[in-house]
């Protein structure tokens, strides 16, 4: 696969690494922001996220390998592999990534508020809106997994 175009203005590149650096701070929770991020990229079917996002999660060692292998499977994986936090965080990706019915169902963004305070639940939404951005940037123009012109 070739790119469409490597060109991506300097100043969109680092607002959006600001906004996910950020979001991923405020969160406060390293492997599950990768886990977020991976998950969405699969959605998404983007092979640079998900090249970048799970050599982060082993290289940094935040992410067991057993959530790297289920990971697509999240929600038949068990409760040992993913703990009730880590579903909902999951469930709430998916909702705010296929938006489908126009909106996140209330439903599930209430799960995901009872395992995150107010801060933590915008950081959360946050880093999902941001890694969508990405994915979306990247498929768009056809950034091949590995490159380093972006």
């Amino acid at each position: 696969m070739t790119a469409r175009t490597t060109r991506l203005d300097a100043g969109v590149r680092g607002a959006l690494r600001a906004v996910g650096a950020a979001a991923k701070k405020g969160l406060g929770d390293p492997g599950l922001a990768e886990l977020v991020q991976i998950r969405a990229s699969q959605l998404n079917h983007c092979a640079f996220c998900l090249d970048m996002h799970l050599a982060i999660a082993r290289e940094d060692g935040v992410v067991r390998e057993a959530q790297l292998d289920l990971l697509n499977a999240w929600e038949e994986a068990g409760d040992d592999v993913f703990d009730a936090r880590e579903r909902a965080a999951l469930e709430l990706t998916e909702a705010v990534t296929v938006l489908t019915d126009g909106f996140v169902p209330d439903e599930v963004y209430e799960r995901a508020a009872r395992h995150f305070d107010a801060a933590r639940l915008a950081h959360l939404v946050a880093l999902i809106t941001v890694i969508n951005s990405w994915n979306r940037l990247m498929v768009a123009r056809r950034i091949p997994p590995g490159s380093t012109e972006w």
